[in-house]
């Protein structure tokens, strides 16, 4: 394994403002010459939750390991949170989309299969990510790199300004402006160019109801992408891999075996989407 640490903010040439993140932690296979040093793989961009009021390590490190387990080169994002709102966040993800693909040779990084994951208020960042990449402040920072994911995984993901959200979430992202709220719905903005997505959460989250992920494959669904959703009936919020990598000492509760399907599930369908590693 090689790890790295990227300046996102340094990479693409912007100045960082006091207290923004931006930064990419590349975990990355070595290529060794007893296997195949010429061997390719897919990536998958980790984006932990928290709110947009800090980035959580249980959503970020426990979840990255079992991609990279899986043969993925793994990138995980942290990005800046309150007192930045949108469109910070979006412009973070993109330049780790963008660097992904900049550097796809020199990582050994299939170009076109580069997946991401996302949680929660993360979820919310890949919700803008997979339908807001084209925005013109993005294309002002990337220039042409495409930052589209090629597939979304959201876990328990907030997905609608409106009702039925979760309001910290919405208010630090939107910065209390009312007129976002119709743009960061993600669920008005799935379009039929919008990546293949799998999408599971628990029928008894008490933090962000699951109707938010209902809403995101209704318009999946009507926007005719194909996706994969998954409703477990009990799970709390924040259950991240479900066992005790990502677990609390004070919360049994975060490790919860039968959820814990979601992520070979996952693995399943990213593989009949051809995210696998080519010798």
């Amino acid at each position: 394994m090689k790890i790295k640490t990227v300046d996102l903010y340094e990479e693409f040439g912007l100045t960082k403002k006091e207290g923004q993140e931006g930064t990419l932690i590349c975990w990355t296979h070595f290529q060794s010459p007893e296997i195949n040093e010429n061997r390719l793989r897919p990536a998958m961009l980790v984006i932990g939750g928290g709110g947009y009021h800090y980035v959580s390590n249980r959503e970020r490190e426990p979840v990255a390991l079992e991609y990279f387990a899986q043969g993925y080169n793994v990138f995980d994002l942290k990005y800046s949170v309150r007192p930045f709102s949108y469109p910070t966040q979006l412009l973070e993800a993109c330049m780790a989309m963008a660097y992904i693909r900049k550097h796809a040779d020199a990582f050994g990084v299939i170009e076109n299969k580069v997946a991401a994951v996302g949680f929660s208020a993360g979820g919310h960042l890949l919700g803008t990510l997979s339908t807001l990449y084209g925005e013109p402040e993005v294309k002002k920072v990337v220039g042409d790199i495409n930052v589209r994911p090629d597939a979304s995984v959201f876990s328990y993901a907030v997905v609608t300004c409106e009702e039925r959200t979760h309001m910290g979430t919405m208010e630090t992202v939107t910065g209390g402006d009312e007129k976002l709220k119709e743009k960061l719905s993600i669920e008005k903005r799935v379009d039929k160019n919008s990546p293949p997505a799998f999408i599971w959460c628990t029928a008894d989250d008490g933090c962000v109801p699951c109707e938010n992920s209902l809403m995101l494959a209704a318009a999946y669904k009507k926007a005719g992408v194909p996706f994969e959703l998954h409703v477990f009936e009990s799970g709390v919020h924040g259950l991240s891999v479900c066992n005790v990598e990502s677990g609390r000492k004070d919360s049994d509760r975060l490790i919860n075996e039968p959820v814990s399907k979601w992520l070979p599930l996952s693995f399943t369908w990213l593989k009949n989407r051809g995210f696998l590693i080519k010798d």
